[in-house]
C-alpha cells in the first residue's frame, strides 16, 4: 500500500489546482453566434454579448477560488483555428469531409498558408487585454495552439509558399516569438500551448499512418521539440509557458490512444516549457512510467475527465496522485481536468452544473493533498 503524501501549495502557475481553459458555451452565447452567422446582429453586438458572458464566467471562476482564470475561449469557434486564422498569410479552407474523431465528425474546416506568415496585428492580443481587465487582480491565462501543431496541420493541407521546410520552420518560430512578446506586452504572464500533435505521436495507429506517408514519427518528435524550444526561446523570466498534450476533445470524443512512452524521452527531457498538462483520465493515456523523464518541470495531472458528467472518486484521485508521486516528487505535481470542457463551440456532453462540480472536486482534492 502506498503511504499518503502531502505537498505544499504554490503561489505561481501552474497552481496545485488548475484548468486547461475552455468552458461550455452558454445558451445566450450560442444564440448570439448563430444570429451573427445569419447576419442578424453585427460584429459589435456579438462582441458586447461575448463580453457580458465572459464577465459572468469570470465571476464564477473567481468565486470558485481558481487562481488563474480564462475567458473560456468564448470568442472562438475552434480551440486552434481561430488563432491560426488570425496569423497573416493564412486562409480558412473547407475539406471534403470532417476528420473523424472516434464516432463523431468534426466540421470540415481547416487552414492553409497562402502567403508569407507573420503574427501581425492579431486580434487575440486585444482579446487578452479585455480578459485581464475584466479579471482585475486575478491572473488571466491565455491559451493558444502550439507551433508544432501549426506545422502538423499545415503539412497535411500543403502550401505553395514554402517549398523549403527550414524556411517555413524559421517563419513559424518568428510568428510565435512575436506572439509571446505581444502577449507579454499586453500583460500576459501565463501562456499555455495546446497540442494534439503529441497525442497523435503516442498512437500506434497514427504513427503507422505517418510512416505510410514517408514520415518518421521519431524524427518528427525531435523536430517538434526543436520548433517549440526555439519558439519560446528568450521569453521573459516571469512568464510561465505550459504545454497541454491532448488526444482529441470534440463533443466528448477522441482520435488518438496510447501512453506517453513513444515520445516521453524526447518531450519530457528536452522541451523547455515550464509545465506539462497531461491527460491521465483513463487507460487510453497509459501509466505514469513515462514521467521518469521529467526534469524540473511541473506536471499537471489531468485525472478528472471532461468527456462526461459524473464525479470521480476523490479517494481514487488521491491514490493516483500518490502513485505518480513515486516517480515525480509531489511538489512537482498539480491537478486539473484532462482537457477543457469545450474545445470547439459545440462543447462536450455534460451540463454546466456537472462542469462546475468537476472543478469543485479538483479544488477540494488538491487542497487535501497540498496543504
Amino acid at each position: 500500500m502506498i503511504s499518503p503524501v502531502h505537498g505544499s501549495k504554490r503561489n505561481t502557475p501552474p497552481f496545485r489546482y488548475d484548468i486547461v481553459g475552455s468552458f461550455l458555451r452558454t445558451e445566450t452565447l450560442k444564440t448570439a453566434r448563430s444570429l451573427h452567422l445569419q447576419g442578424e446582429i453585427t460584429d459589435g453586438q456579438l462582441h458586447e454579448i461575448e463580453n457580458t458572458e465572459i464577465y459572468k464566467l469570470l465571476q464564477q471562476e473567481m468565486a470558485l477560488g481558481l487562481k488563474a482564470v480564462t475567458d473560456g475561449e468564448f470568442r472562438r469557434s475552434w480551440w486552434h483555428l481561430d488563432f491560426f486564422l488570425g496569423i497573416t498569410g493564412t486562409q480558412k479552407i473547407s475539406l471534403d469531409q470532417g476528420r473523424s474523431a472516434k464516432e463523431a465528425v468534426q466540421r470540415a474546416e481547416s487552414f492553409r498558408i497562402v502567403g508569407n506568415i507573420a503574427f501581425g496585428d492579431h486580434p487575440m492580443v486585444g482579446q487578452f487585454i479585455e480578459l485581464q481587465q475584466m479579471a482585475g487582480d486575478t491572473l488571466a491565462k491565455m491559451t493558444i495552439p502550439s507551433p508544432a501543431l501549426f506545422h502538423f496541420v499545415e503539412n497535411y493541407n500543403g502550401n505553395e509558399i514554402y517549398p523549403n521546410r527550414e524556411t517555413l520552420f524559421r517563419d513559424i518560430i518568428q510568428v510565435y516569438q512575436d506572439a509571446i512578446r505581444a502577449f507579454y506586452a499586453a500583460g500576459c504572464r501565463y501562456l499555455q500551448l495546446d497540442d494534439t500533435t503529441w497525442g497523435t505521436l503516442c498512437s500506434g495507429r497514427h504513427r503507422a499512418h505517418l510512416r505510410s506517408r514517408g514520415i518518421d514519427p521519431d524524427q518528427l518528435a525531435q523536430d517538434y521539440v526543436r520548433l517549440i524550444n526555439e519558439s519560446i526561446a528568450g521569453r521573459p523570466a516571469d512568464m510561465t509557458i505550459a504545454l497541454h498534450v491532448c488526444r482529441g476533445n470534440f463533443r466528448s470524443t477522441w482520435f488518438a490512444a496510447g501512453g506517453y512512452e513513444p515520445v516521453a524521452e524526447v518531450l519530457f527531457s528536452q522541451a523547455e516549457v515550464d509545465a506539462f498538462f497531461l491527460e491521465y483520465d483513463n487507460e487510453r493515456s497509459g501509466d505514469f512510467a513515462p514521467l521518469r523523464f521529467i526534469r524540473d518541470q511541473q506536471v499537471v495531472l489531468g485525472l478528472v475527465t471532461t468527456k462526461h458528467g459524473g464525479l470521480e472518486s476523490k479517494e481514487q484521485i488521491i491514490a493516483r496522485i500518490e502513485e505518480a508521486a513515486q516517480i515525480v516528487p509531489i511538489d512537482q505535481l498539480c491537478l486539473s481536468a484532462q482537457c477543457g470542457f469545450a474545445s470547439t463551440e459545440e462543447g462536450n456532453m455534460l451540463t454546466e452544473e456537472e462542469q462546475w462540480d468537476k472543478l469543485r472536486l479538483i479544488i477540494e482534492t488538491a487542497n487535501e493533498v497540498w496543504v
